[in-house]
């Protein structure tokens, strides 16, 4: 306890008694929350150098995409400003200071920001949470369009489809465990859409396809709602917010909330595409999104749709080639499973293209 209050006091010198207790449990950084006179008044947050070594382009990242925020809420009059964006504070409160804090006893490195009061967090997604999801995400994205500050690529080729088909040819190239043979029916069937599931890759190369600011962690717990209104207050875990194609944040919220089943459903006979919650979200997301898509990237939509458990497909079909390397696993089998798994969830959204195409085409 000790230890954490003297890391909250090289942000907060003049900062009262306090405590700081643990705050839920996230996968990648340990949250605390610090309590001052018994009221939440900070979060504190160990970053995960692991997965995150660019420090500085994280935080640089963070920096411009919450100061940009903040403008425009300014600029619009909004007067809850505080609620309305994350705010990170400078070390020992002097402006322009570093928004985060190496602690050099043991190399961990630390930030602090403002807790939003009245605020909670949702899990489950039903049409109304999606509607309001997809509104949160394209206005997040429409906010961002007219960033001037070129943003790190804090996680390369992260939704990059390209970068992971030559990361699974690798895999099976060194097939270090033996398992590339028994998973060639996948591989063709990976295979056979590669060429599709590439393309936006090759429009983004050939300049056909605009690079923009994208959270690319789009659920519906990274969003912060008002607990007496229900209404969003905010986008939150901005680790991830990089340059991206629009599809990272419209298609990978629906390989989650759109899916019947979780990731790693063993039975794929239960695994079905939830139809209402994509004209929901869809819905949601181009009416705050439409005033800076162009007209391929609405066109490309409902092909993100099928590209994202396409792509955590060959992630997962990658990392069992490994030998289960990157993620964590529960039984030995587990990334075989989710793979074919993400494998069911592609087919069927595949199936439903032409009522999908069709739906979107049908929005102004």
């Amino acid at each position: 306890m000790e230890k954490l209050l003297s890391i909250v006091r090289e942000f907060l010198p003049s900062l009262p008694d306090a405590q700081v207790r643990p705050l839920g449990n996230g996968l990648i950084n340990t949250t605390y929350v610090v309590e001052v006179n018994g009221e939440p008044k900070y979060v504190l947050q160990s970053i995960n150098t692991a997965i995150f070594p660019d420090v500085d382009g994280l935080q640089g990242n963070i920096e411009a995409v919450t100061s940009h925020l903040r403008k425009k809420l300014e600029a619009a009059g909004e007067t809850d400003i505080d609620r309305k964006v994350l705010h990170f504070l400078p070390l020992g409160e002097k402006e322009g200071a570093k928004t985060y804090y190496t602690d050099p006893a043991d190399g961990k490195v630390w930030r602090l920001m403002k807790f939003i009061p009245g605020s909670v967090t949702l899990s489950e997604v039903t049409p109304e949470t999606a509607l309001q999801a997809g509104e949160a995400f394209g206005r997040f994205q429409s906010d961002l369009a007219d960033i001037n500050k070129q943003l790190v690529e804090i996680i390369p080729g992260f939704h990059d489809m390209e970068f992971r088909l030559r990361q699974l040819a690798d895999a099976i190239k060194a097939d270090p465990k033996g398992r590339a043979a028994g998973v060639a029916d996948i591989l063709a069937e990976i295979d056979k859409y590669a060429g599709t599931m590439t393309e936006a890759d090759r429009l983004r190369r050939e300049g056909k396809m605009p690079v923009r600011v994208c959270h690319c962690d789009t659920k519906v717990n990274n969003m912060l709602y008002d607990a007496a209104t229900g209404d969003v207050l905010c986008v939150i875990d901005l680790d991830t917010v990089m340059p991206s194609m629009v599809f990272s944040d419209y298609g990978d919220f629906l390989r989650t909330a759109a899916c019947s089943t979780p990731e790693d459903e063993p039975d794929t006979d239960k695994i079905a595409f939830r139809n209402e919650i994509f004209e929901a979200f869809t819905r949601g997301y181009l009416s705050s999104a439409k005033s800076f898509l162009t007209k391929e990237e609405k066109d490309w939509l409902p092909l993100a749709v099928a590209l994202f458990p396409y792509m955590q497909a060959v992630r997962f079909l990658t990392d069992w080639i490994n030998g289960d390397t990157y993620y964590k696993i529960a039984y030995p089998e587990h990334n075989l499973v989710r793979t074919k798994a993400q494998m069911r969830l592609f087919e069927k959204v595949m199936e439903q293209m032409p009522e999908l195409k069709k739906f979107v085409a049908s929005l102004d």
